[in-house]
């Protein structure tokens, strides 16, 4: 027997025991309610059996891996005991069962922790589990009820979260696309700025080029007025 079917059998075992716990419990309910519990009791005979072969097998496997070294010696200590908290659970169940003691708080608190297995590296027993008030004088149909409120509840607020989260998303989108042609407009009146202020300065030149003419032109003008002048003044008779 490998180290995790191990575990794994050890699991499969707190589970049965489990079973057991609720089965007694509805015996005892058909007991109270005038029911017919014959059936039920050959059932849990048969699981009481198989809930003793389990817990040899356990102690068997448990032994060759010790003796062979496949497991370190704290291990082997915490899976002894797991064993005796089945053991004890055994007992317990098999008293309740032929009725010599009273169906104890903890088969209920089971279902309430839902199997505790061994995987989890603790040796804790896992049936010592305090019940809490709003479970308490409930059936396990009805337990099992209530949980399923709790999860349909927490599905529902998780739905709700979803969709918050969805519309924020879409809104994102929204933005993401909003800031893009916001970017492009940008670029568009980045673009007309340049070519814009090219524009100012090609015809900034040009008014330079035409003053630079004018002005030489003007001069042009002068010296042939004078020469004119210088002309007429000599041919003037005196």
């Amino acid at each position: 027997m490998s180290q995790d079917a191990w575990l794994q059998n050890y699991d499969a075992t707190c589970r049965l025991a489990q079973e057991i716990a609720e089965n007694i419990h509805e015996r005892n309910r058909q007991q109270r309610t005038g029911g017919n519990p014959a059936k039920i009791n050959m059932t849990l005979r048969a699981s009481l059996q198989k809930l003793k072969q389990n817990i040899a097998q356990l102690k068997e496997g448990l032994l060759r891996a010790s003796s062979s070294r496949r497991i370190m010696q704290s291990e082997a200590d915490r899976r002894q005991n797991l064993i005796d908290d089945l053991l004890t659970r055994e007992k317990q169940l098999n008293a309740t069962f032929k009725g010599d003691i009273t169906e104890s708080e903890p088969s209920r608190s089971t279902l309430m922790a839902g199997g505790a297995g061994a995987s989890g590296g603790t040796s804790a027993n896992p049936w010592l589990i305090n019940e809490s008030e709003e479970t308490k004088g409930l059936t396990f149909g009805e337990i099992k009820q209530q949980q399923q409120r709790v999860i349909e509840a927490q599905d529902a607020g998780l739905d709700a979260l979803a969709a918050v989260i969805s519309r924020q998303k879409i809104m994102g989108q929204e933005i993401g696309n909003e800031l893009d042609e916001q970017n492009e407009i940008v670029d568009d009146l980045a673009h007309l700025v340049d070519t814009t202020d090219n524009r100012i300065r090609n015809e900034t030149r040009r008014v330079k080029l035409v003053e630079t003419k004018s002005a030489s032109c003007g001069m042009l003008v002068v010296i042939v007025l004078l020469l004119i002048a210088i002309i007429v003044i000599a041919a003037w008779p005196v």
